[in-house]
């Protein structure tokens, strides 16, 4: 496993040089991808050769958009974009470029009734064929977040989203705490992540680390917490991700400051210590 995060430069501090530094100060042996597709050739082959110079893993380029909107020019604009930053992990040696499936929604990544839908499966299946066969990558992985409230949203959907799909280059991208809606799962959550990687195993790529909490107040209120704060089994996780034939990248996200990036590491290391894994 390599452990990454966020780092936090400057704009103007901003160059493949000081962002090598910020990740080896964190401890990090993999990160977010630092520049966008529109950014120059230059800029690209100076951050790709600076991260392999330093041993870094760049683990995503996110394509974060909604490619099944109902809006055809959000979806047009969505698909076009996750073409773009597809093939930007192509060309860094991504090992993902990720995206969420969408939501018929008007908030991108939003509940809606139609979410769990056959219209909706078959639109899913649609745009990431579409979007990986534009760019046919060779080195990076179009991999969809697991989500609590669109496809794939467990194993078994996961599972069947592959075998529609049926592209080589179509990866899993596993987020155990967004697959936790209900106290039953938040309270088993070590079975649903061994059922997980049981069925799922040759195909994960990569991985996020965050941790969830249930309030005691009606009704069911789930929070997500900085990871050691909630009851994410996180022996389980790493015991099953340390398992994987690949070096996967973990991606430590969605906190709010350096304090807290190095708070929530320093409880994946210790988990990861305690079980002799190195990160």
């Amino acid at each position: 496993m390599r452990l990454g995060g966020p780092v936090y430069l400057d704009s103007n501090e901003k160059n493949p040089e000081s962002w090598v530094q910020a990740i080896q100060k964190e401890g990090y042996r993999a990160a977010i991808c630092p520049v966008g597709h529109d950014a120059g050739d230059a800029l690209l082959d100076d951050y790709k050769k600076a991260a392999e110079a330093n041993d870094i893993l760049i683990a995503e380029v996110g394509a974060w958009s909604n490619p099944i909107s109902r809006d055809t020019e959000t979806r047009k604009k969505a698909i076009d974009y996750c073409k773009q930053q597809l093939a930007l992990a192509d060309r860094m040696g991504a090992r993902v470029c990720v995206n969420i499936a969408g939501s018929r929604a008007e908030q991108w990544d939003g509940p809606h009734a139609d979410n769990f839908s056959d219209e909706t499966f078959e639109m899913i299946v649609e745009t990431t064929r579409d979007i990986i066969d534009a760019v046919k990558p060779s080195h990076t992985f179009y991999a969809l977040e697991t989500m609590p409230w669109v496809f794939p949203d467990s194993a078994d959907t996961y599972l069947a989203l592959l075998k529609a799909i049926d592209r080589k280059a179509f990866g899993v991208h596993l987020d155990p705490v967004n697959m936790i809606s209900s106290p039953r799962l938040y309270y088993k959550n070590g079975e649903m992540m061994k059922d997980f990687f049981a069925k799922l195993a040759p195909h994960i790529k990569s991985a996020h680390a965050k941790d969830i909490l249930l309030s005691k107040k009606l009704t069911v209120r789930l929070e997500e917490v900085i990871p050691g704060e909630g009851e994410l089994d996180y022996r389980v996780f790493l015991t099953e991700l340390q398992k994987l034939d690949i070096d996967t990248p973990v991606i430590v996200e969605h906190l709010n400051s350096a304090e807290e990036y190095k708070k929530a590491t320093t409880h994946i290391r210790n988990v990861a210590a305690a079980l002799q894994f190195t990160l």
